[in-house]
């Protein structure tokens, strides 16, 4: 399993939200039928490739680009992780229950 931390961050914005743009591209993320979880600064993902997921981080600039701005500032993090299957629920919980 592949997961991947993403941000995408619109430039050139005439207002410091972003919720819209974000909107846009959480939306091409949950269609894509990907596992996803929307934090307060990035989105995860898993996929079980690496084409998958640069075809859906793909979709989601290309969907920010739409909402109406004229440059993108995207930011990826991928853990391609073949020697043990974690997702990211896994990676999470595995932490919670050392601090338990």
């Amino acid at each position: 399993m592949i997961t991947a931390d993403f941000a995408i961050l619109p430039v050139g914005n005439d207002t410091s939200e972003c919720k819209d743009f974000v909107a846009a591209a959480v939306q091409v993320i949950k269609d894509s039928g990907l596992n996803y979880q929307l934090t307060g600064m990035g989105t995860q993902i898993e996929a079980d490739n690496l084409k998958e997921l640069y075809d859906a981080i793909a979709k989601a600039q290309e969907a920010v680009f739409d909402v109406g701005v004229g440059r993108v500032y995207t930011v990826i993090k991928v853990d391609d992780r073949r020697d043990h299957e974690k997702n990211l629920d896994g990676k999470i919980n595995i932490v919670n229950d050392l601090l338990e």
